[in-house]
């Protein structure tokens, strides 16, 4: 006797079912509308950031940032205009200085002895870098005088500018004080402190209307400053840290 096994088979039905399931998935091209409306929304964004942010001011406009770079010797000792009116040199008056970066209280003393000198020609900024003008002050003196430091610091140049001797010290703050014309007798690279003597007074400084006369300049960065606002006035007193 013969024994047939019969395996049990999926119906026509059954099987004509799971190809008409598989038949409905959804093709993938039907994502590409969402997918472009995210693309537009997030390019929307963008440009409205940019917007917001402005473009960048150009190199040569007054938002662009200034540049600080040192200013040469030679620079530091040019000055031209038109000296003061014959006569009786005013004193030169002590106090603090209104700066368009920032105010300066008075700090340094007087560069020549005794004190204060009479001032021959003041102060005259230039309107912008190059202008004329006359950075700094002449003050009156005699050949040989002898000419201080206005306050400690470094010598940073000490030699001859076409044909005057100069010397320049920085201090504290950003700040440097040119001298010239005068015979150097420090170098560059020394430490001073206020009321050295640095050199003595030479004649020979042009439009001088008296026997001798020491330009004295004072800069921050390349911001000329009237060296006589920053001198304190006589009596002032400087208040030193309590050590206990």
């Amino acid at each position: 006797m013969t024994i047939v096994a019969i395996h049990p088979t999926s119906s026509p039905r059954r099987a004509a079912g799971r190809h008409r399931r598989t038949g409905r998935r959804r093709p993938p091209y039907r994502l590409l509308p969402v997918l472009l409306v995210v693309a537009a929304l997030i390019l929307s964004c963008a440009a409205a950031a940019t917007g917001r942010a402005g473009p960048s001011p150009p190199p040569g406009s007054s938002d662009a940032p200034v540049s600080s770079a040192p200013v040469a010797p030679a620079d530091l000792v040019a000055h031209s205009g038109s000296p003061t009116a014959a006569g009786a040199a005013p004193r030169p008056r002590p106090g603090s200085l209104p700066s368009p970066r920032g105010r300066l209280e008075p700090r340094f003393g007087w560069p020549l002895e005794p004190a204060p000198p009479p001032l021959v020609r003041p102060f005259e900024p230039p309107a912008h870098p190059y202008g004329p003008g006359h950075r700094g002050v002449d003050l009156g003196a005699e050949p040989g005088q002898r000419v201080l430091a206005v306050e400690q610091g470094f010598v940073v140049f000490a030699g001859p500018v076409a044909g005057r001797g100069v010397v320049s010290i920085d201090h504290d703050g950003g700040l440097r004080s040119t001298y010239e014309p005068l015979e150097p007798t420090v170098s560059a690279g020394d430490q001073v402190y206020a009321g050295q003597a640095i050199g003595t007074v030479t004649a020979g400084h042009p439009e001088c209307t008296m026997t001798a006369c020491l330009h004295w300049g004072v800069r921050r960065g390349a911001e000329y400053l009237n060296p006589v606002y920053l001198v304190e006035p006589a009596g002032a007193l400087r208040l030193k840290p309590w050590a206990g």
